[in-house]
């Protein structure tokens, strides 16, 4: 089965040796998204940013790919604080309706560049 890396301006740029996205068959690897804007490729201040920018930044991948967010199956949740999972999925039900992914969130003690958030997902397309 054949490998497509995915890459989109809409997200930020790769920051290491990975690629935004695999794409195998019909099954996308979502490489793990921080709160980078893809413009400046700086971090987002508050919190509540960062999640949004996050979703911002995996929709992005997603759409490049050829798919939605709908189309996650599996959503990992990376957070520093888990004090701030309340306001995660606050946010979340505005990028996802039912049936939602299957999800893990994992309390961290550090992310890249400081970020409070990271989260990386495996979509399914038809």
């Amino acid at each position: 089965m054949s490998r497509t890396i995915v890459s989109t301006d809409k997200a930020p740029a790769a920051i290491g040796t990975y690629s935004q996205a695999v794409k195998v068959g019909n099954t996308v690897y979502l490489s793990g998204q921080i709160a980078l804007d893809p413009q400046t490729m700086q971090l987002k201040d508050t919190i509540e940013a960062q999640v949004v920018q996050v979703f911002e930044n995996l929709k992005a991948v997603c759409e490049a790919a050829g798919g939605s967010l709908q189309d996650i199956a599996k959503l990992n949740i990376f957070l520093i604080d888990l004090g701030n999972f309340a306001l995660v999925n606050e946010i979340m039900a505005r990028y996802f309706t039912q049936p939602y992914p299957a999800r893990a969130a994992v309390g961290v003690a550090s992310l890249p560049r400081g970020a409070q958030v990271e989260m990386d997902g495996v979509m399914a397309l038809a």
